[in-house]
């Protein structure tokens, strides 16, 4: 047992659970502690500048340098009182991760002295460097200048002694550099739209803002063993193993006890998550063998999108504490389900309504049908960009199977509202309607039940699912930055919404009753929008043949679907509403496809290096072995013994010596395409030299590898297997 391997699986059966460090208060009493949230700010601001600092959040008014000053410094003590001793602006650069750089509070005084500064200028905004950031070509490598700029609509927090300050990121040039930029303009977009939409029931909506409810699924893996897999280490997932005899088939893990090393893990993850205010609520095992899932209350969609960037370091850095390695690829194991993170999306107005709550009233479901019809009509418009705000490279791997939703973007609303929707679309015409009964202006809607979670029916292979008073965006991937399709979804429907008032005005002003109007758009848009509404099995090959009759997309891969970023009506949309130009588009794209290629190119390398140089050699040594053996038998026994027993022993070495062949060739020939791919001249070339040249020779080489698992002594072996991965020791 000298194998690393070995070595990694006895640490690991020697690991205890770690007891979690319970704080000696209730939840409630630390919950938002390092956090520079309402009650804080109330208390460390004069009033002045708290409404100001309200005004700017509630209603984007902007702060003046005086009050800037205020809030600067009220941060400063607040932080210095927690421990804090360095400040940094907090942003999401296109990386897909985050990015922070820490500044201390001090500066030189006279006497060789210090003292805490932190003024209105660094709150407000700095100059990082952008140069090694992507940029898509909107700034070259020499010009390295780039603006952080305050959010205030976000909180400030502390992690470990800094204090951070959420912020967007542009260029010198005022291009979006990162994903806060257009999703707070996606959030101003909808809002405007759907106000209006909500001003023709109810006087008093002056502000919708999108919810948020994100679902973060993930796996856990022993420190040592993640050590000892390179291809966990430097890709995220197993490029080779072969399936556990045991994985997920009993269905025995899904909302199972929790083992203690997990529930000690989640405990002090909750924990951290509490202090800086992100409000999870539930934690349970998933279906795959050490996959979970957490997720939190609702919240506005930005302060949510922070929190889930927020989440997953602290996924990271707890995990370390108990000898843990958080896996947030989406596909870290072959054959069994992967991570996702389920985006519940709704609407929330300022009167304390959810636009996708049915109502009691006829005015209240009119609002709810406008709102619901506009959000199909919105999806089945723009169902390329919706797939394409999911796309990577890894969520690629994850699409179309183990419960994970199709490419084929539908959404599913369940049997009661399909029964609603198809109702209305053959109810008879406005002008027969407004004749009823001598009614003129009555209008009889189907009763709108009262559709909550318990009787609207889930279906797990849908992308896009209404479940109760929200939407479920099941396709997004585990380790995405929820921000891009959220922008995406908010501006999409913030289109066909306008749309929707624009149809009820133009009606209105041909002297139509306003009710009137609106149900006749309702039926207009619930026409336009059939196409994307399936209820069945959306694997079946069936739906496959379907979704193409009704001119439904299918892009089975990142450099297929990215594509609709570029599109003329997606420029056109995304200019329209302010949330990004063509050129910020156009950048987005090339960002897209380089990562695409170089994602690929990492792969393939570890899968040449791990074949030639670990693979290989151990199936050679044993092999060996066994050769050594059979000409031990052949000295010993007759011609035929020898050649009775010895006959499944030669099998195994000829099996051997064919897969070491084949493994060999189709890694000089993987090699071989990968150099071709890497003299291409554009992000785009590359990306589909990798994706249709490169990547078909990961399958074929895996295969034989996993089969020489299964012949190679398992003592020589020297990769942690399924087996051991997948099981939470």
């Amino acid at each position: 047992m000298s194998n690393f391997r070995f070595r990694a699986l006895a640490e690991t059966f020697n690991r205890q659970a770690k007891p979690a460090q319970f704080p000696s208060e209730k939840i409630s009493d630390y919950y938002g502690s390092m956090v520079f949230n309402d009650r804080t700010m109330r208390e460390y601001l004069t009033k002045e500048a708290y409404q100001s600092v309200q005004m700017a959040i509630k209603h984007g008014q902007k702060i003046d340098r005086k009050v800037a000053d205020q809030v600067a410094s009220a941060m400063k003590a607040w932080a210095m009182s927690k421990g804090a001793t360095h400040y940094t602006h907090w942003f999401h650069p296109l990386t897909g991760t985050t990015a922070e750089k820490h500044d201390a509070f001090i500066n030189p005084s006279e006497g060789g002295k210090a003292i805490e500064e932190f003024q209105a200028n660094e709150l407000i905004q700095q100059e990082p460097d952008a140069s090694s950031f992507p940029s898509g070509g909107i700034r070259n490598t020499f010009e390295a200048r780039g603006y952080t700029a305050w959010d205030p609509t976000s909180t400030a927090f502390i992690l470990e002694n800094t204090l951070c300050i959420p912020t967007i990121f542009v260029s010198y040039t005022g291009e979006s550099l990162d994903y806060k930029t257009p999703l707070l303009k996606s959030i101003d977009a909808i809002d405007k739209a759907a106000t209006q939409v909500c001003q023709l029931f109810d006087g008093e909506i002056n502000k919708v803002y999108p919810t948020l409810g994100w679902e973060q699924e993930y796996f856990l893996v022993d420190s040592a063993l993640f050590a000892a897999r390179p291809d966990l280490v430097l890709s995220g997932r197993t490029v080779f193993g072969h399936s556990s005899a045991k994985d997920q088939q009993l269905h025995d893990h899904y909302f199972g006890t929790i083992h203690s090393r997990a529930r000690a893990f989640m405990r002090d993850l909750e924990i951290e998550s509490h202090k800086l205010g992100i409000p999870l609520k539930t934690r349970h095992n998933e279906v795959a063998p050490s996959q979970f899932e957490c997720a939190p209350v609702y919240e506005e969609a930005n302060q949510a999108v922070d929190h889930n960037q927020l989440l997953m370091h602290l996924l990271d850095m707890v995990s370390r504490k108990h000898h843990f390695k958080v896996l947030l690829h989406e596909k870290p194991y072959e054959g069994v389900n992967g991570s996702g993170k389920h985006n519940n999306w709704s609407l929330a107005t300022n009167t304390g309504v959810n636009l996708l709550s049915p109502g009691k009233s006829n005015l209240e479901n009119l609002r709810f049908l406008s709102v619901l019809v506009s959000i199909l009509k919105a999806v089945r418009d723009f169902e390329e960009l919706m797939r394409a705000s999911i796309a990577s490279a890894s969520n690629d791997l994850r699409l179309g199977g183990n419960e994970a939703p199709p490419a084929i973007i539908s959404a599913f609303i369940g049997a009661q509202l399909t029964a609603t929707l198809d109702e209305i679309e053959n109810m008879p015409t406005i002008k027969e309607l407004n004749n009823n009964n001598g009614k003129k202006g009555h209008i009889s809607i189907p009763k709108i039940p009262e559709i909550l979670l318990d009787n609207t029916d889930r279906n797990r292979t849908s992308p896009f699912a209404f479940t109760g008073n929200k939407f479920e965006f099941r396709a997004v991937g585990s380790m995405a930055n929820a921000a891009k399709p959220m922008f995406v979804l908010n501006t999409i429907v913030a289109e066909t919404l306008l749309q929707f008032h624009e149809e009820v005005i133009s009606l209105m002003n041909k002297k139509t009753d306003k009710e009137a109007a609106v149900f006749e758009t309702i039926k207009k848009f619930i026409v336009a929008s059939k196409d994307i509404r399936f209820e069945g099995n959306s694997y079946s090959d069936e739906w496959k043949a379907e979704a193409k009759k009704r001119g439904l997309s299918n892009h089975q891969t990142t450099v297929e679907a990215i594509k609709a970023f570029i599109a003329p009506k997606s420029i056109e949309l995304f200019e329209k509403h302010s949330v990004l130009s063509k050129r910020e588009l156009e950048a987005r794209v090339e960002i897209k496809l380089d990562k695409y290629a170089r994602k690929l190119q990492i792969e393939s390398r570890l899968i040449g290096d791990l074949s030639v140089n670990h693979i290989i050699p151990t199936a050679i040594r044993y092999q060996n072995t066994l050769i050594d053996n059979a000409k031990g038998l052949k000295e010993v026994l007759d011609s035929k013994s020898f050649v009775k027993l010895s006959r499944n022993q030669m099998q195994t070495i000829k099996d051997i010596s064919e897969h070491i062949s084949e493994i060999k060739q189709l890694v000089e020939d993987m090699v071989n395409e990968r150099k071709i791919a890497n003299r291409l001249s554009t992000d785009e070339a590359k990306a589909y030299a990798y994706c249709y040249k490169v990547k078909p020779y990961f399958e074929s080489i895996r295969e034989h590898v996993d089969k020489l698992e299964m012949l190679v002594d398992d003592q020589e072996w020297p990769l942690p297997k399924y087996r051991e991965l997948l099981f939470v020791k």
